[in-house]
C-alpha cells in the first residue's frame, strides 16, 4: 500500500526500520501519472521489505524544497531516515528495483 506523505507523517516515516521509497508528485504532472501505477506495483511487490509513499509538492512544496526536488516526478530512496539515492523524471520498473535492491 501507497502511503500519503505530509509534513505530519514524514520524518517519523522515512526513520522507518526499512527503507523508504518516497515519489514526489503532482496530480496535473502527464510522466507523474505514468509513473504512479509502477509506484503502486513496487508497493505491492516489495511489501514487507519497503515503505512507499508519495509526497503531492502542491501540498507539501516545503518538503518538496527540502529535499531538492525542482522537477517531478522525483523518487527518492531513504534509508535510516537519509536519501540515499535519487532518480528524478519518468523511469521504468527495473530502474526502481535496481536502486531498492542496492539497499535491501
Amino acid at each position: 500500500m501507497v502511503k500519503e506523505l505530509t509534513k505530519a507523517n514524514f520524518n517519523e516515516t522515512i526513520l522507518s526500520n526499512m527503507p523508504v521509497l518516497v515519489d514526489f508528485w503532482a496530480s496535473w504532472c502527464g510522466p507523474c501519472r505514468m509513473v504512479s501505477p509502477v509506484i503502486d506495483q513496487i508497493a505491492e511487490e516489495y511489501d514487507g521489505k519497503i515503505v512507499v509513499g508519495k509526497v503531492n509538492v502542491d501540498n507539501d512544496g516545503a518538503l518538496a524544497a527540502e529535499y531538492a526536488v525542482v522537477s517531478i516526478p522525483t523518487v527518492i530512496l531513504f534509508k535510516d531516515g537519509k536519501p540515499v539515492e535519487k532518480l528524478v523524471g519518468a523511469r521504468s520498473l527495473d530502474d526502481y528495483a535496481d536502486m531498492i535492491d542496492k539497499v535491501l
